[in-house]
């Protein structure tokens, strides 16, 4: 009978000890379920010029419906690099701008609606000795 009873309350003790560890252990998990959840930070770069002589790179991720880009641009000459994004909006449409910088210098801007989102790095002019596109986001 002793034996009995001991089984009895070490199994109920057992599921006791599971009853109360599988909250906390659900309560562990949640932030880390959360955190999956939030926008994907993309690293992007480095993007040369033509000739290698100014280079850009970055990080994107969305937010509350916008797309924001931190751009970081270098060049080590007389000469201005030049750093392009060209996007496309998922209405449809969508626009192109050029940022001038000389020497280092860092960025950031973001917009509503963006669909997909590209960059090149041009060195010497706005048009000058441009490199490669990419796509970014």
């Amino acid at each position: 009978m002793r034996k009995l009873i001991a089984t009895a309350a070490l199994a109920g003790s057992a599921v006791t000890g599971l009853a109360l560890t599988a909250p906390a252990a659900q309560a562990a998990t949640a932030p880390a379920v959360a955190i999956s959840q939030a926008a994907p930070v993309h690293k992007w770069g480095k993007f040369y010029s033509a000739g290698h002589k100014a280079h850009t790179y970055g990080y994107t991720w969305k937010s509350k419906g916008k797309v924001h880009t931190k751009w970081y641009g270098k060049e080590f000459t007389k000469r201005a690099g030049w750093v392009w994004f060209r996007y496309e909006l998922h209405g449809g449409g969508g626009g192109k701008f050029a940022l001038k910088w000389d020497g280092s210098h860092t960025g950031a801007w973001s917009k509503k609606g963006i669909k997909k989102l590209y960059t090149y790095t041009c060195w010497g002019g706005k048009f000058t000795a441009c490199g490669k596109v990419y796509r970014i986001y």
